[in-house]
């Protein structure tokens, strides 16, 4: 997969707004919106506006304004979704997916958020 971003990819499309999505929440360099194959009663992913392939490429590269705003999204749309342990919620699954071997199938840095049930194991113990 590499860090060449590809400016084609789903979610390049739906920040160009080519492609409509729910969106949850949308601040200066962040947009929260519903996956549209959920895995849970609640999946929501968060991107960064930035064109970020993955976390690493994201932490070496965006600006820090870039990166405490990616995280204080993350932390208001569990809070906005009652999900918080802190905040009486029964907790989340946050997720990105990385590369080959992390099963990444979009070449842009997004973290999904997942709740609303018990999620189980999240890898088979061997």
């Amino acid at each position: 997969m590499g860090l060449n971003y590809d400016f084609n990819n789903i979610f390049a499309k739906i920040l160009k707004k080519e492609i409509p999505n729910e969106t949850v929440l949308e601040t200066k360099h962040s947009l929260a919106f519903k996956d549209i194959n959920p895995a849970a009663p609640i999946h929501i992913l968060v991107i960064p506006k930035g064109p970020y392939v993955n976390y690493d490429h994201f932490i070496s590269n965006a600006t820090d304004e870039e990166i405490i705003d990616f995280n204080k999204t993350v932390k208001e749309v569990i809070e906005k979704q009652e999900l918080d342990p802190k905040s009486n919620g029964n907790g989340y699954r946050l997720i990105a997916n990385t590369g080959i071997n992390g099963v990444q199938e979009v070449p842009h840095l997004h973290f999904h958020i997942l709740g609303g049930k018990n999620m189980g194991f999240m890898v088979s113990k061997t």
